[in-house]
């Protein structure tokens, strides 16, 4: 076996028996994901489904973000574009194109995304709260997880959810 593939099955093994060895309320369990450059991640727990894209009505005199509403299974979910919400660009639709499905509380709402990336399970120690220029209590940031070589951004799923229009 070469030494890159032995490398990469040592991580995944590593990686598979880390958090059993820990207890599981410090594990966060996160699902990854890309808009326009940028990765990002949310709680598996507020994740109602992953979908792929579906036809929407548009809705009049709402911020630019907000694409329009589409049918659930009878329950009607508006849908936000976080390219446009975060500034990221022009809104693209391609093959890896997803609607993320999320619920906090009452509240649910469908997001597009660009890409969706991995499952991802972090040990608690290695999210730090956010730098208090990002507005912790009024921003969309909920941590900064620590990986190897790189950072992700926690996004929190109330602030996402919260209803501006």
């Amino acid at each position: 076996m070469n030494d890159k593939l032995n490398e990469v099955l040592q991580k995944q093994k590593s990686q598979i028996e880390e958090p059993s060895r820990l207890d599981l309320d410090q594990v966060e369990q996160l699902v990854g994901f890309i808009v326009g450059e940028e990765e990002y991640a949310i709680p598996i727990l507020y994740i109602k489904e992953i979908i792929k894209p579906l036809e929407f009505t548009r809705v009049p005199s709402v911020p630019d973000y907000v694409l329009g509403v589409f049918n659930l299974r009878g329950n009607v979910v508006p849908l936000i574009d976080l390219r446009v919400r975060f500034g990221a660009g022009q809104p693209k639709m391609t093959d890896t194109t997803r609607y993320i499905v999320m619920m906090y509380e009452d509240n649910i709402a469908g997001f597009v995304i660009d890409r969706l990336t991995e499952a991802i399970r972090m040990r608690k120690d290695r999210i730090e709260q956010p730098p208090e220029t990002l507005l912790r209590e009024k921003g969309m940031i909920e941590g900064i997880g620590k990986r190897d070589g790189s950072i992700l951004t926690i996004l929190k799923v109330e602030a996402l959810l919260k209803r501006d229009f």
